[in-house]
């Protein structure tokens, strides 16, 4: 089942001529977001680098947008959204932005309408903490970090 949320967006000045983010199949979960460079950008290895997008989201209360690597720049040049999945709040009403950073060796450049990550819409669930003395028992337990098997 699909479900379709309405989505304010705005164009910065300097991301007019830039296509707005859009599903490249029909059932793509994730939207693929633009660099609004003015000027190519070199990554050196081991570096990152905050690129703009050039748009602003309002998202409505109870969702998020997650900006996550685009599997065929981390595949190929080694490259990849550092923060990867960073989160757009609903509240937020800034530019987007995505850190890539390079893993490879060699020098990556950005460039004008690349793209760069991707946009995942997601509802959110709000935590109600309930403070209890025990926790009900599992099979697993306290079992943490590898506890159950390779």
């Amino acid at each position: 089942m699909q479900y379709n949320v309405n989505v304010p967006i705005i164009r910065f000045p300097h991301a007019m001529d830039l296509e707005l983010p859009q599903y490249a199949t029909p059932y793509s979960a994730g939207m693929d977001l633009l660099a609004a460079v003015a000027t190519k950008v070199k990554i050196a290895p081991g570096e990152k680098e905050l690129i703009k997008t050039g748009i602003g989201i309002a998202l409505p209360a109870g969702f998020e947008a997650q900006v996550r690597s685009r599997s065929g720049l981390a595949a190929k040049d080694g490259v990849m959204v550092l923060n990867s999945p960073g989160t757009v709040d609903a509240d937020y009403r800034g530019e987007i932005g995505v850190i890539l950073y390079n893993t490879s060796k060699n020098n990556f450049l950005v460039t004008r309408g690349m793209r760069i990550a991707q946009l995942v819409v997601a509802p959110v669930a709000r935590v109600i903490w309930n403070d209890v003395a025990h926790m009900d028992a599992t099979q697993r337990g306290t079992g943490g970090f590898g506890s159950t098997g390779v």
